[in-house]
């Protein structure tokens, strides 16, 4: 067992539980106050969704971290592999945009990257997400509603939207009863 897990007491001990995640980008970078890169999340979701049997049931994307309550669906892939999953690939998937001219940010965002990928013994160049995703499993349903209540909540506390429905890379429209971006299971 890695050590690090345990260092900040967090960890999938349960890796068919439904859990409350965060996955950080390294350095806090606003990563995804650009479309592009909330898509690339979106559609890596459903890839999970259909492909993984990721149990989706709340989220939403902040301009530098995502929010998610999740689970694994089938007893074939763990909680861990979907999250190595959808974090490589988000990844591998983000890095060819961020290094190109259309990027304005490039220079810097490489640099940072860079700075944060060399100090990671398993990672050989740049490095998008922080390895840890503070896992706390949903070990009842008062506690899984304050949780889904934080997610839906984050853009009207950022001052993005006044009511969470509204928020676009967000479950918050599915549990008001609309269709939002990605399907979920609602809790």
């Amino acid at each position: 067992m890695n050590n690090t897990i345990f260092r900040d007491g967090y960890a999938i001990r349960d890796q068919f539980a439904t859990h409350f995640l965060t996955f950080t980008v390294c350095g806090w970078i606003d990563l995804f106050t650009r479309k592009i890169y909330k898509d690339i999340l979106m559609d890596s979701f459903k890839h999970c969704q259909l492909k993984k049997g990721l149990v989706l049931n709340a989220f939403v994307v902040m301009s530098n971290h995502v929010h998610l309550i999740a689970r694994a669906g089938n007893r074939e892939i763990t909680l861990s592999d979907i999250i190595r999953d959808f974090k490589k690939h988000t990844h591998h998937t983000m890095m060819p945009i961020i290094q190109s001219d259309a990027e304005s940010r490039r220079l810097w965002m490489l640099h940072q990257f860079k700075y944060y990928g060399t100090r990671n013994s398993r990672n050989e160049n740049y490095q998008i997400w922080t390895n840890g995703n503070h896992p706390e499993e949903c070990f009842s349903p008062g506690f899984t509603q304050v949780k889904v209540n934080y997610i839906h909540e984050n853009p009207v506390r950022a001052g993005i939207v006044n009511h969470a429905e509204d928020y676009v890379y967000s479950s918050a429209a599915n549990y008001a009863g609309g269709q939002g971006i990605v399907d979920v299971e609602i809790l």
